[in-house]
């Protein structure tokens, strides 16, 4: 088997656990491409040099029959993971180097567990889909998200206004800090801290949350994601700011923005069917309540 391996910097308390993935990889022969960022990391603060077949700084140097893509990090190590080689078009597994993630969902007690399922294809795979962004007189290859579209004030200045179109008809004009446009996946990110509701990843929908808006009555709001959103954002001031994930632009206010999913779906690995309600009680702490 050939897998990819993709990660950040962490902390010293996953120190035990990187001697563990490499030492159990190798153990089983397993074909290991590393990159290079994150293989320097570990060799300059582990004084660690693990056994790997070659490393990689950009896409094009991937092996393409290679079978697993694991990211070692949080979610937004995970996102950039996604970002940098969906185009692999190989299933996506992450494992957590600190706190419990929806995405990065593997914890460092697990990792033996892990490995051994994915050797042997002891798991299924979950579809997500994700949205793309058209930007008016605005080119930028990372124009897809996992998570969301963020659009929301450049300072601390009034609010903004956001005109909304869904297939070309009238939504509403939304007076607040920001706006989100998730995906099932984004809805348990952003949009849940900005009182958005929780969709299962597989579910076929956008979800449009407001940030902070002026009018109490002004809810988030479940639409398909065959639908095509369209944005006008005006204001104070020159800019606001558009985040497709973590890609952040600066754009001039009358921008048109056109929302819709894309072309293409990502695949992450799951062990059971009920793994996203255990992430769930754990991450939300659901289960502290006595009465269960």
């Amino acid at each position: 088997m050939k897998i990819v391996i993709f990660g950040k910097d962490f902390k010293d308390t996953f120190n035990d656990a990187i001697y563990r993935i490499f030492e159990k990889l190798n153990k089983k022969k397993v074909y290991i491409q590393i990159y290079k960022p994150f293989y320097d990391f570990i060799k300059e603060n582990l004084f660690f040099e693990p056994k790997i077949d070659k490393t990689f700084s950009n896409y094009e140097e991937i092996d393409k029959d290679s079978s697993i893509v694991i990211s070692i990090g949080g979610d937004g190590t995970f996102l950039e993971c996604v970002s940098f080689m969906w185009e692999l078009n190989k299933p996506f597994v992450g494992i957590n180097s600190g706190r419990l993630g929806f995405l990065a969902s593997i914890s460092k007690e697990e990792i033996d567990n892990l490995i051994e399922k994915l050797l042997n294809y002891q798991f299924k795979l979950c579809s997500r889909s994700l949205l793309e962004v058209e930007i008016e007189n605005h080119y930028t290859q990372k124009n897809f998200a996992l998570n969301e579209l963020t659009v929301y004030k450049k300072d601390n200045s009034s609010m903004i206004n956001i005109e909304v179109k869904i297939n070309g008809n009238y939504l509403n004009t939304y007076w607040a800090d920001g706006l989100i446009i998730s995906t099932p996946t984004g809805s348990t990110a952003y949009s849940l801290s900005a009182g958005g509701p929780i969709i299962m990843p597989e579910a076929h929908n956008f979800v449009i949350t407001p940030i902070a808006p002026h009018t109490l009555t002004v809810r988030p709001l479940i639409v398909a994601d065959t639908d095509e959103i369209d944005i006008l954002v005006n204001g104070r001031g020159e800019k606001f700011i558009a985040a497709v994930d973590s890609n952040t632009l600066f754009l001039d206010y009358q921008t048109k923005l056109k929302i819709k999913k894309a072309k293409f779906e990502i695949n992450t690995i799951k062990f059971n069917e009920t793994e996203f309600f255990s992430i769930l009680r754990k991450k939300l702490m659901w289960g502290l309540d006595l009465r269960n």
